[in-house]
């Protein structure tokens, strides 16, 4: 992978790496704490802890970062992690891949979700086997839904859970 950060306004997404991964899984934060980042308020939360196994499979399944798992979301002004951003693997025989997204509550309703999933989506939509993103959401989570219509995203059905979502590259 050559991209070792994304950038968008107000933050930077860095891969995840299977040593950071574990290390996190173990609750040792010595290594990102040594990269110059702290740790948002309630980072990592319950969300983040129960995502980080399925990082480290998506990270043993491809030997390292394709940018297709999982971004820690820093905020560029105090490089403060408040979440995760991603994909659940590479792009599929159909040329899609799934994209989700997690803030800390602390740092909820500021926008970063939306700009941390749209400049990792613009990312995804640059690479060549890339044809379209696919996301879900709870039927209750109305705030994920807004982000996702706001992104460009189009409602393909639901089930009693779950809203499932596609956006096409142009």
């Amino acid at each position: 992978m050559n991209e070792k950060s994304i950038h968008t306004q107000r933050l930077k997404l860095i891969p995840f790496t299977h040593r950071i991964a574990t290390n996190i899984l173990q609750e040792n934060y010595e290594e990102l704490l040594d990269m110059g980042l702290t740790l948002g308020k309630g980072w990592p939360d319950e969300d983040a802890m129960e995502t980080i196994p399925k990082i480290i499979q998506a990270l043993e399944r491809t030997g390292g970062p394709t940018g297709f798992e999982s971004w820690m979301i820093l905020t560029k002004e105090d490089m403060k992690i408040i979440g995760d951003v991603g994909f659940k693997g590479v792009p599929n025989a159909q040329g899609e891949v799934d994209i989700g997204y997690g803030i800390i509550e602390a740092e909820r309703k500021k926008g970063y979700a939306y700009e941390a999933a749209e400049g990792l989506a613009n990312w995804a939509l640059l690479q060549p086997d890339v044809k379209k993103i696919t996301a879900k959401c709870l039927l209750d989570n109305i705030d994920s839904a807004k982000l996702l219509v706001k992104m460009g995203f189009t409602e393909i059905k639901r089930d009693d859970t779950m809203i499932y979502w596609s956006r096409q590259k142009e």
